[in-house]
Formats: C-alpha cells, structure tokens, sequence
C-alpha cells in the first residue's frame, strides 16, 4: 500500500569545501592549546569564525548579530602567529578572535551605538577595553548588533532592524548587548565585549544559556563607550562558560586615568579571577531566595518553576535555602534608575568631545528621524530633561543609598553569601513586542555585582537564567558559584540554528521522498517531496495527489511506533489534487522528527479514521 524513495542530500550553493578548524563550542583554553600545539593558527581561528558568521549571521537563520567585520583581522592575525612563533605567545588570549559590542569605540571600525545617525562614525581611537585585549593578544573579529543606543532590552536598532534569538529566531536576544549574546551563543567568537546599565549584559546572557556579570561598579574602565548612564554604566564579557569570562575579565579589570570611577580598583582585585574555579564552591554557601523578584503571573510561572527547581538542586547538593525579604523594596525600586537623568547629558558630553561626529545631541538624532520607530516615545521620554540636576534625580539617587542599606541590612540579618532570583521573570518576547519581566534593576541601583548563568529552558527550548546578587568585592565567588553549577548541571545547549559547518558552510539541505500507492479500496495515490532546513527548523512539503475525490485529509503527526499523536498540520484537504506547506517545527517537533517520530498520515472516505502512515527519516543527525 505504501512506498519510500529517498534522494541524497542537496549541497549549498554556497559550500565552499574549503576544510576548517572546527571552533564549535570550543573555549579559550581549548583553543589556546590548539594553537600552542600547532593544531591551528589565530589566522585559521579568525577564518573559522568568519565562516560561521557568513553561514548563520544573514542566511540560514539570519541571526543579524554582526554590524560589521574587522578588515585586518586575518592581518593581525597573521601578526600574533609570527609574534607566537618568533617570541612566544603573550598569555590565554593570544590569537584569540573576540566580537565587540558596537558602542565601544574602534580605531579601525565605525562605531554606531545601533543608531543610523552615528554609522559611519570612526572615534579615531580604541575603547579601554579594546585597547586592552589587543595589548593581550585577542584579534577584534568585529562589532555586535545591539539595543539602540543601549536604551532598551530587545535589540532593535534604526541601523541595523532586530537581531533574533538563536534558540527561537522569532523572540528577541534581548538587549542592549544582544547581538554580542547571540554571537557567542552561535559560536561566532569565545567570547563578546558587552555593556550593563540595567540588565545588558545578564538579560542576553540569560536568553542565550550564557554567563553574564555585572561588574561591581568602577572595576572596569568605560573610557571610551558611548555612554547610556555613567553613574550604573559597567563593561564586561559575556561568555560560554564561567572560565572564559573569568579569562577575559583578569585582562579588563584594573584603573585607567582615563575613567576616575576606576581609581582605587587595584584595592579590591584578587589575584586572579581564573584561580576562584574551583569545585564545590556551593557547598554550605546560603542562598537568600528573594520571592519578591519570582514572578506570581501565568506568564511567569514557567520562568519561576525552572529557576527554583535550580535552587533545590544546589541545595540537594549542599548549599543552603534561605527565603529572603526586604521591605518595601518594589517602592524602592521604582524610580530608582539614573537613566532618564542622565543619558541626555551624558551623551551629549560624549559626542562633544568627537571633533568629526555627525550629530551632537539626543535630540537632533530625534528631529532628523535617525531613530527606530520602536524607539520614539523612550527618546523623547529621554530627551525632555532640561538640567542634568534636577529634584527627580535627587530623589533617584535618595532611594538607591535607602536600596542598598535595605539590601545589606539583608544580608546580615538573614546571614546568606547571595541573593538569588530569576534573570528575566518572562521568557523572551517575540520580536517587535516589549520584554516584561525584567528584575535588572536590583544591581544596577545598589552598585553591587551579579551574574547571571544557566538555570535551565524552557518546555519549548528557550534558555532561562538564575541571577546571584552578592556583596561588594565578591565577583571572583560569584564565579567560582557559576562554574561550579556549570560543572555539575552541564546546561550548556548550543542552538539548534547554528550547528557545527560540513566542508565549510551550513549543513546540506534534507530532501525525503515519500509515496502513498494505491491499493484494493484504496485508490488515492500520493507523491511527496519534504525539504527540511535544520537551521531553521522549517519543513517544507510538497505533496500532489491523485484519486483525490476520495482523499479526505494527508497530515503531518508526531507519534511513537503503535501510535499517532495530534495533528500538526494539514498537507493536503479533500478533493485537494496539490498542495505545498511551510511547517516551522517547535522545539518538541524537531526532537521528535530527529529520534523518527513524525510521520505523513492519509485518510481517505473508505479509511476515514486512516488507511496508512509513514515515517519521515532523515539521513543525518541535527541539534535540537
């Protein structure tokens, strides 16, 4: 009754056979032996990720992370390999290729802040930090995507349009320092350059089952990044794993003359970052539980159930449970950013001191229309302050110091090492809708340091972070935390869009013939032809029918050998002679199709309830 012809795989056009050092999901110690070992040079690691940014970054799931690539990277690459070979290599980021977030300035590339009004801006000089990480060997690969400006959390720019999320390209990476969370998630690069006002670098790491921290203020130099807030503003790496970001934070923390907030860092540095990876760093720690950043809505409670079932499992591990209030804090919270007081001015003070930037204000970006549409209301919201010193800002600024004396008071009245709570209290929003849940706020008010790391996804595979908020100086246990959850959990789940290249370029398109013959009783034949794009998750289906007056529906179902599941979709409808579908598969779908559990059902007037199915076989493996 029914038969199964096959076709071979289908070749990319853009395949260039070209072999490459395969860098997925590969860390900087990792790649760091390869190179001192000869196994690959910076020139084939600058190459490698190059490769993956042309398959992923505008086609297959066109994750658009990247403004722009470096032009001399493979150059200075070429420069570190010759520097390795002749002198030796300069420490753990030596030929190392690391992406910046685009409101850090670069000598040899425009630097935006993800605003068509500054595109083609070149400030002349490296950032601090850029400066700092080529002096340690690291190749700048390029600028990320980001958040307008870095005033919002959803990426969406007047440059650049919205970068999306590699695990579920129709949500939002989150911001402002999306697209350097969604490059690393990719494995565009080890590691990115991010910037944290409120969240920028914790909420992208939290939507992409990445480690993010939040510097305690003034470790870290900002000379150099267009400003959003410089009283909250801290840089930082986001990252894979709890090491590499350890790695790269040894090389960025430190005083520069350039940013005053940095004088005096060198009194609260600890030898190393790196040297706090240790195990069992969890073990007896007591983790105050603060429920009143858990989220109580229907749209939260996914989000809250992973993040305490992450907390019961350090505590089945050793570590200690210890619910957590602080009075009145939603009051003190509101209102307490410095944002809305300061971003106009301090703006303006940064783009005063550029001789050839092409505007000079908030609101001349505003008046000639080099804004994103989403972007209206927060600029002119931003734009209306008429002094930096106002009665607002001093009331701001009266709730942080009452914020933070209300959070240390919890500290040691309840004895916990951390305060702990959801990274976002909602999965990540669709793109062009607003992101709710944010619980950002609590660090960048007190000045105290947070990281956020994997806590787990969601039923649909979407990441979904836990936050540690900790006391002043403890961003070196903050890390050994991480890493230590890290090693026992093993969360890390690269996406299902970006996966390993074959000969250079994305994997191959999959191509399955089916058919449906006709047989005694049933005279309905039907020929299919099922394209599936594992970087997309889509499935297209082509299917034409014959003897269809007596089809009555062909379906595409999940289900196990001895049984059928729900209907996904309708492929072909009674009296229907052809058809062709587009079927994007949710995370479940693709997990069923991978293990052979979808299949192509037909019902037919002598067969209502169905006369046969068949399974849909792929010939290679793919991530979920």
């Amino acid at each position: 009754m029914t038969s199964i012809r096959s076709a071979p795989p289908s070749r990319s056009p853009e395949s260039s056979g070209e072999p490459l050092f395969d860098v997925f999901e590969k860390g900087i110690v990792e790649l760091q032996a390869a190179q001192s070992a000869g196994l690959v040079t910076s020139r084939e690691l600058v190459r490698a990720y190059q490769a993956r940014i042309a398959a992923y970054d505008r086609h297959g799931p066109a994750l658009n992370a990247i403004v722009a690539l470096n032009p001399d990277a493979l150059e200075q690459a070429d420069a570190l390999d010759l520097e390795r070979a002749t002198i030796g290599p300069r420490g753990p980021m030596h030929g190392i290729p690391v992406l910046v977030k685009d409101n850090f300035d670069t000598a040899d590339m425009p630097t935006s802040g993800g605003s068509l009004a500054l595109a083609t801006f070149r400030p002349g000089r490296d950032a601090a930090q850029v400066r700092r990480l080529r002096q340690a060997g690291a190749v700048i690969l390029g600028k990320t995507t980001m958040h307008e400006l870095a005033a919002g959390i959803t990426n969406i720019s007047s440059l650049t349009g919205a970068t999306r999320n590699p695990y579920h390209p129709d949500r939002v990476p989150g911001g402002s320092s999306g697209g350097s969370a969604a490059a690393v998630a990719a494995n565009f690069s080890p590691v990115a350059l991010g910037s944290d006002t409120c969240g920028s670098i914790r909420i992208p790491a939290s939507n992409q089952n990445l480690v993010g921290l939040r510097l305690g203020f003034g470790l870290a130099s900002r000379a150099g990044v267009i400003p959003l807030s410089l009283s909250q503003d801290v840089v930082g790496p986001i990252a894979r794993s709890a090491e590499d970001l350890a790695i790269v934070l040894d090389i960025m923390v430190g005083e520069d003359a350039d940013d005053p907030a940095t004088l005096g860092a060198a009194r609260r540095l600890p030898p190393s970052y790196r040297s706090a990876l240790r195990p069992d760093t969890l073990k007896g720690k007591r983790i105050g539980v603060l429920g009143a950043l858990f989220g109580q809505s229907p749209e939260e409670a996914e989000v809250s159930a992973v993040v305490q079932a992450t907390l019961a499992d350090m505590a089945a591990g050793g570590a200690v449970l210890v619910p957590v209030t602080i009075d009145s804090l939603d009051t003190l919270l509101t209102g307490s950013s410095s944002i809305p007081h300061e971003f106009k001015f301090d703006l303006a003070d940064y783009l005063a001191a550029q001789p050839n930037a092409p505007v000079r204000s908030l609101g001349e970006i505003i008046q000639r229309g080099l804004h994103h549409a989403l972007m209206e209301r927060a600029l002119r919201l931003r734009d209306e302050p008429s002094s930096r010193h106002s009665e607002s800002r001093d009331i701001a600024f009266d709730k942080r110091r009452a914020l933070l004396a209300a959070v240390l008071a919890a500290f040691e009245s309840f004895a916990v090492d951390v305060l702990a709570h959801p990274t976002l209290r909602r999965l990540p929003a669709p793109i062009g809708e607003p992101q709710e849940g944010p619980t950002c706020q609590l660090s960048a008010s007190t000045g105290l340091p947070a990281i956020s790391f994997p806590a787990g996804f969601s039923r649909d595979g979407l990441p979904i972070g836990i936050e540690f908020l900790g006391l002043a100086g403890c961003e070196a246990a903050l890390l050994g935390y991480a890493h230590d959850w890290e090693q026992t959990a093993r969360l890390r789940r690269p996406p299902f869009t970006t996966p390993r290249l074959v000969d250079g370029a994305a994997p191959s398109v999959q191509r399955v013939k089916l058919g449906f013959i006709p047989s005694q009783g049933q005279p309905v034949s039907v020929d299919l032809t099922m394209t599936y794009d594992a970087t997309t998750g889509c499935l297209r289906v082509d299917a034409t029918a014959a003897g269809a007056r007596d089809l009555v529906a062909l379906t595409l179902q999940s289900g196990g050998p001895d049984s059928n599941g729900p209907v996904l979709a309708v492929l072909l409808r009674a009296a229907e002679m052809s058809a062709n579908h587009e079927v994007r598969l949710g995370f479940a779908d693709r997990r069923a199709l991978q293990r052979g559990g979808l299949y192509v059902h037909l019902y037919t007037c002598q067969f209502p309830l169905g006369v046969a199915r068949l399974p849909i076989v792929l010939d290679v493996d793919f991530l979920v």
